[in-house]
């Protein structure tokens, strides 16, 4: 059954009871501007404001969404993309689009102009819906991506190029509009880089997401009691696939921009959350406050915290062994999966072997696991090979890209990536990664992109990016420029030419030193990661 029965059903069931909260900064984006200093992980919260929907007005939502979309030609097999920020409008937008058999095209919310473009044409979407954050990037290629396509607009003052959303739903009727959608049907595509940092296109049908509900419940334990603190952005699997428990129960949820630790800890108090997502960082910082006393969790309610799990990321040991000093009756799972994999839980934890933190633990409920040579083999036990996955939520297909596809599809198999080992009672550890992409603070940077923008510079005659151990964002990106004969520039000047390039992506040390490259002409990075102290990066990282 397709996720949109979930949802009618707590409508129904729950008509009145809140199904999601609001809480959100007012940060207003300036146009062409600010959107390259967004993070993941930093926040800037100006004032805070509070908004709710009860079951019944999310599932009305949804449903006048998709009539407008009905009503404007679109129905299976289109796609919708949605560039939203998170708000209370995201997931009944999203739900609109599902409920009309059209496909949901979420699109990460730090894409330059030019990556929304070749996103829209790349997944052929039919309608982009977006948001105030987004009218400067959007206004640059609006003659382009408007050919063909729909364009609404979601918040205050609709800019002349887009329709507004808000006026046209309310005109639109609230009922179902009852299109018979089946597990097999396309239901969404997210957006992942390779090493490149070329987006491909993951094609998912409704069964994925379905299962995606019944593993985070599975794994988690979610009642009707329950209310999830989602953090992180909705466009990311992880962040949506864990909320997916919430609707499985008709449970309580709480969308939260801002990441202070006291924001976090007023939020949890205040709301009454049970559940909480945190990225590494988030937990560090947490941490870093109540150490240093300026915090105090008895100035919280804090007693119904039950859960607190994290993803997205390797986690220290020593972290979760500093967070159970503090909240010693808390559960504590970790994750692991990939968007090609309907996001986390692939491989868990699980809440009752906190006692294997380092592991990302054994295969999620309707996973299956492995660990494989070069030739699709399985290693013996506690030898290193590539992790492979195999579960309903394992995607169709990279869209209309059938060669990248066949490299990590095989037979009912992904191949991850991921370098990973078991020990003796069946636990995964990962240990490296076969790709060069660099997780800081649970945002993939892929080092071609940031080697190619330095290339740019006048000084520059090679340069290589690698991953270097970080304690609170994991890993951080470094740069090793090779100048030009008898050029001369200071790592202050490098710092203000990265300026030109998203706040996340640029590098957070910088070498000058040569660049060794093999006979072939490829960038010897396993030297350089062994010069610079990054070998087996993600071993050090869940060990430490």
């Amino acid at each position: 059954m397709p996720i949109t029965e979930l949802l009618e059903a707590n409508a129904k069931k729950y008509p009145n009871e809140v199904s999601l909260v609001e809480i959100n900064p007012d940060i207003q984006e300036k146009r062409r501007v600010t959107w390259r200093d967004y993070e993941l992980i930093e926040s800037s919260p100006m004032c805070h404001y509070r908004r709710e929907i009860t079951w019944h007005v999310f599932d009305e939502k949804a449903n006048r969404f998709a009539q407008l979309l009905i009503s404007r030609g679109i129905g299976k097999g289109d796609k919708v993309a949605i560039l939203l920020m998170n708000c209370l409008e995201w997931l009944p937008i999203y739900f609109g689009i599902l409920k009309t058999g059209a496909l949901a095209v979420p699109l990460n919310f730090r894409y330059a102009p030019d990556e929304i473009e070749y996103c829209l044409n790349l997944a052929e979407v039919d309608v982009l819906v977006f948001g105030p954050e987004f009218i400067g990037r959007v206004e640059e290629i609006a003659d382009k991506i408007s050919q063909n396509r729909l364009l609404f607009y979601v918040g205050g003052d609709c800019p002349s190029f887009a329709e507004d959303y808000d006026k046209l739903t309310a005109n639109c009727a609230s009922l179902a509009p009852g299109i018979p959608i089946s597990d097999e049907d396309d239901a969404a595509i997210y957006f992942s880089s390779g090493t490149t940092g070329f987006p491909k296109a993951i094609l998912h049908n409704h069964g994925s997401l379905m299962h995606a509900c019944k593993v985070e419940q599975k794994h988690h334990g979610q009642t009707h009691d329950d209310v999830f603190l989602c953090i992180p952005p909705l466009y990311h699997t992880g962040a949506k696939m864990h909320w997916f428990g919430s609707l499985l129960t008709g449970s309580k949820a709480v969308l939260l921009k801002g990441v202070s630790p006291k924001t976090i800890l007023e939020t949890v108090s205040n709301e009454k959350c049970t559940i909480v997502w945190l990225l590494v960082p988030w937990a560090q910082d947490i941490l870093v406050e109540l150490d240093s006393g300026r915090l105090k969790p008895d100035n919280y309610e804090l007693s119904q915290w039950r859960l607190m799990h994290i993803g997205a990321q390797p986690v220290p040991q020593s972290l979760i062994r500093r967070w159970k000093e503090y909240f010693p009756n808390h559960q504590y799972d970790t994750n692991y999966g990939l968007s090609e994999s309907i996001g986390p839980g692939c491989v868990h934890l699980g809440v009752e072997n906190i006692h294997k933190v380092g592991a990302i633990g054994v295969p999620g409920y309707g996973w299956e696991a492995k660990i494989i040579d070069t030739d699709g083999n399985e290693v013996k036990q506690g030898e290193v090979g590539e992790l492979a996955v195999k579960g309903p939520g394992v995607m169709k297909c990279y869209y209309n890209d059938e060669e990248a596809t066949k490299e990590v599809l095989h037979g009912d198999w992904l191949y991850t990536g991921d370098m990973a080992e078991m020990d003796e009672d069946g636990f995964i550890y990962l240990v490296d990664r076969k790709k060069d992409v660099i997780i800081s603070g649970g945002e993939n940077l892929y080092p071609v992109q940031i080697e190619n923008y330095l290339s740019k510079h006048e000084a520059v005659k090679d340069v290589a990016v690698i991953g270097l151990k970080d304690d609170r964002l994991g890993e951080i990106a470094a740069a090793i420029i090779e100048l030009v004969p008898g050029a001369v520039c200071t790592e202050d000047e490098m710092n203000e030419f990265c300026k030109g390039l998203p706040r996340y992506k640029r590098p957070r040390k910088i070498f000058f030193a040569d660049v060794p490259r093999n006979p072939t002409g490829k960038i010897e990075k396993p030297k350089l990661r062994k010069m610079y102290q990054s070998e087996n990066l993600v071993d050090a990282q869940n060990r430490g």
